[in-house]
């Protein structure tokens, strides 16, 4: 079976180093709707050592941190699955009251109809510059 998240991402990826990416779905239901990729290929956040297990969740409490900056969200659904793939990854998930799923998960029952649109670029380099200051300076900290 291949791995989608082994593979090129075909979504933006807003930043990568040698530990993992972090890539804009850019959904329009979601705007701003990151995914945090570990690049080794690995199912269980226990198989990594206590200092990558740091660095995983230090690079997805910075991708949270900028969006909750940027967009204020009502919430930040973070969610870790990986059920269909078993690839480590985050979903960070900036939801509003007023969008199509609130307060059910965003895969979850449909309560209203609510469309956002999809970043624009201005938006989505904002975004970015965010995620890495943020990243560096929780790196930084070790």
């Amino acid at each position: 079976m291949t791995c989608a998240l082994c593979q090129p991402s075909s979504n933006p990826i807003l930043l990568q180093d040698d530990f993992c990416r972090v890539v804009l779905l850019n959904d329009a239901d979601y705007p701003a709707y990151c995914r945090v990729e570990l690049l080794a290929h690995v199912k269980e956040m226990t198989d990594l050592a206590p200092a990558q297990r740091a660095r995983m969740m230090k690079t997805v409490f910075a991708v949270e941190t900028a969006i909750r900056e940027i967009f204020n969200p009502d919430k930040i659904n973070l969610a870790s699955l990986g059920n269909k793939t078993p690839h480590i990854h985050w979903h960070v998930i900036p939801r509003f009251e007023n969008d199509k799923h609130f307060p059910n998960s965003h895969w979850g029952e449909v309560v209203r109809d609510s469309k956002s649109a999809a970043l624009d670029s201005t938006t989505i380099v904002l975004l970015t510059d965010k995620i890495k200051a943020h990243i560096e300076c929780a790196l930084s900290a070790n």
